[in-house]
């Protein structure tokens, strides 16, 4: 795949975006047994099929005519009536797409496992995690590179499964996230996401895609001494998933401290990032550690430079109820509240604290962004008890910005549509703007002020949004 030349530079959530990586769902996600799903960190078992051909390839199509129009626009119905439509969606298929700008991170897999030298190493590195046969390691070094990739991620070739598949890789967003033109590699706090992060190191530090930035490529250190530290404790270990930090502007990032990303680890990435000069500005989020959360992104996520979707009963600066007696007698842990931090280069021994993240996100959108108007938010379920609850479990919150204004989202979260209509943003059905795009009513370069909205009756098992399913290479600048 011929993907050299391309520039890496993200200096936002919601500049405009020319080109991402993603995963495609693999025969993986099929396998995840009930037994095995909270260990693999997913809440359910998926549907396979329909989550391929009626969910995620709906999320391509949108992303393709957004990005890359050229590969789909004019060809729809050529498409969706072959009788090989799959090849067109499946990496390594015939008739794949082959976008350089929805970038399938199979695709570069196979690439590096066409060296030698590269497919040894990585091969040793995965058969040692997994604790493979000497043996075994010979016959995956024999096969052709594309079904060896596809062995590694799936954990199966041939119908035979030689180890666990690793079905959270469709979240790209977790593996890395550039920052400007810098590539942070994350630190995983469970064990199920250890060989994905062992892949996307090798991706990003031997694929010619990435072979201009490689002193950019930046690994957090663990703490001094850390594994002579007592406990369990997450704040102890080094941990740090992209799903908690997010880029709002060229020189600030935001870092969420949750169930997978430790404190330890974010101050380990601020050091580092200040160090390098990549960012002056960082603001560490300390989130309630309940897998309700799990990353920031499941809480917020950017629409405009001045609107932010927002899940109300966390973030929400809005006065809370007066707390029952039994309250006062509660003994609440520190990690069950929210604590917002702020540090500058140079200046971290004075940082600055916000209320709630509704105080952070309107400083955002006011200092860091130039808004001039007040910051509207848009609350999951319309903020109204249990769907605001029950529309953030299913990702309300967790959107990912095609351009300023125009965001993609989940079908099902009625209550956060309303809310957006509300707000006088136009909510619309992907299928029904693909058709648009392909019959010239619209194009993306018209849209504005859009929720587009995906099936997702499968794809909410997994616990993950858009935002989620995307590692974004290259935004424009705001």
């Amino acid at each position: 795949m011929n993907l050299t030349g391309l520039k890496l530079s993200v200096s936002s959530e919601i500049g405009t975006l020319r080109a991402l990586l993603i995963h495609s769902p693999d025969s993986g996600l099929g396998k995840v047994v009930p037994s095995k799903a909270q260990d693999w960190l997913f809440e359910d078992i998926v549907h396979l099929d329909i989550l391929r051909k009626h969910e995620y390839d709906y999320y391509l199509k949108i992303l393709l005519y957004f990005l890359d129009p050229d590969l789909i626009k004019g060809k729809l119905e050529e498409i969706d009536q072959s009788s090989q439509r799959r090849s067109f969606f499946k990496p390594r298929n015939p008739a794949f797409h082959g976008s350089r700008k929805v970038v399938e991170l199979e695709g570069l897999l196979a690439d590096i496992l066409a060296e030698p030298p590269t497919r040894q190493k990585l091969v040793a590195s995965v058969c040692a995690l997994e604790d493979c046969s000497y043996r075994l390691q010979d016959e995956f070094n024999a096969m052709p590179a594309g079904d060896l990739a596809s062995m590694l991620i799936s954990g199966s070739v041939n119908g035979k499964m030689h180890f666990a598949p690793i079905p959270n890789l469709i979240f790209t967003r977790d593996i890395g996230i550039v920052i400007n033109d810098h590539i942070l590699l994350n630190k995983p706090a469970k064990k199920a996401r250890l060989r994905e992060t062992l892949i996307a190191k090798y991706l990003f530090f031997n694929h010619p895609l990435f072979a201009s930035y490689r002193e950019n490529v930046l690994e957090i250190p663990n703490s001094f001494n850390n594994f002579l530290r007592p406990g369990d404790d997450t704040d102890e270990k080094t941990t740090l998933e992209g799903g908690d930090v997010m880029v709002v502007s060229p020189s600030h990032i935001l870092i969420g401290c949750s169930e997978r990303t430790s404190v330890s680890g974010a101050s380990e990435a601020v050091k580092l990032l200040f160090e390098k000069g990549v960012i002056t500005k960082a603001t560490l989020i300390r989130i309630p550690h309940k897998r309700d959360f799990m990353h920031i992104d499941t809480l917020f996520t950017q629409v405009k430079r001045d609107t932010w979707v927002v899940l109300g009963s966390v973030a929400s600066r809005q006065v809370k109820p007066e707390p029952e007696p039994a309250d006062r007698f509660t003994d609440k842990k520190s990690k069950d509240k929210t604590q917002i931090m702020q540090f500058e280069k140079g200046r971290v021994g004075q940082p600055r604290e916000f209320a709630c993240i509704e105080d952070l996100l309107d400083d955002i959108s006011s200092n860091d962004l130039g808004s001039t108007i007040p910051t509207t938010f848009i609350y999951s379920g319309n903020n109204s008890f249990p769907f605001d609850a029950r529309e953030q479990w299913t990702d309300s919150c967790n959107l990912l910005a095609l351009k300023e204004g125009v965001v993609i989202g989940y079908d099902r979260n009625d209550k956060t549509a309303e809310a957006f209509r509300e707000k006088g943003f136009s909510v619309i059905k992907a299928a029904d703007l693909v058709q648009q795009f392909e019959n010239g009513g619209t194009d993306p370069q018209s849209l504005t002020n859009t929720l587009i909205t995906v099936p997702s009756a499968e794809l909410s098992r997994a616990r993950g949004g858009f935002h989620c399913m995307s590692m974004p290479l290259n935004r424009s600048e705001l």
